[in-house]
């Protein structure tokens, strides 16, 4: 399967589809397909397995491309957000553990569903949420990514420090807590709040510079306020 991701500050993916490839993506995520491309709607994997993409940030439904004839097809998907569109080749029983709503696309070989954080703290804390997405291989996938990109590979017992909503993706084999931010004068004036997320290797970590919801709250204060009559 051959792709091409365009250098935009809204990405997109373009995938040439063989008549054996069959791609599926989040709900609104095609830009534009082929005329020899079929979509067919489906809750993959069942109703258990539907519910469980639900709560991770997805539709109960996902829909599936394919070609009708046979020929080679093309299809596009876009980001929903400023930032870049990773592609990763998993290999079977290889998995990544993404942040909420970061999937776009992948071959059908590819599982998603949810993952569960194990530590309360870190759901409530660590600013990444309760619910992660989990990706499994084999096959393709595309995930997406609040602004730029910083890939980073720890050593066994090598710690980062990460700051809140910052975690995009990272690795099975890597740890993942909460900390308390050391020193009440940090706590209270230092920006990054009362706890920074705290990766442990061995593996290797995908952080993002621009979480939506900080941008979010940077363009909060300059929306108008509703009038009310």
């Amino acid at each position: 399967m051959k792709y091409k991701i365009s250098d935009s500050v809204l990405p997109s993916v373009e995938i040439d589809v063989d008549g054996k490839d069959i791609l599926y993506c989040e709900a609104g995520a095609m830009t534009y397909m082929s005329e020899n491309m079929a979509m067919n709607s489906t809750m993959k994997g069942g109703i258990l397995s539907s519910i469980s993409r639900k709560l991770s940030g997805e539709s109960l439904f996902m829909t599936e491309f394919s070609t009708k004839d046979g020929k080679t097809g093309h299809i596009a998907y876009s980001s929903s957000m400023p930032g870049r569109i990773l592609p990763f080749n998993l290999k079977a029983g290889e998995t990544l553990i993404c942040q909420k709503d970061s999937f776009l696309a992948a071959e059908k070989s590819v599982t998603l569903e949810s993952f569960f954080q194990k530590k309360i703290g870190r759901g409530l804390f660590g600013g990444e949420g309760f619910i992660l997405q989990k990706l499994t291989g084999p096959g393709t996938v595309f995930v997406e990514i609040d602004g730029d990109i910083m890939e980073r590979t720890l050593k066994q017992g090598e710690t980062l420090q990460v700051g809140t909503g910052h975690v995009a993706i990272i690795e099975s084999s890597v740890e993942f807590d909460v900390k308390m931010v050391e020193g009440v004068k940090n706590m209270i004036f230092g920006g990054e709040g009362l706890f920074l997320a705290t990766l442990k290797g061995p593996g290797k970590v995908w952080i993002q510079t621009m979480p939506i919801r900080k941008l979010a709250g940077r363009i909060i204060p300059f929306l108008p306020l509703s009038k009310s009559d």
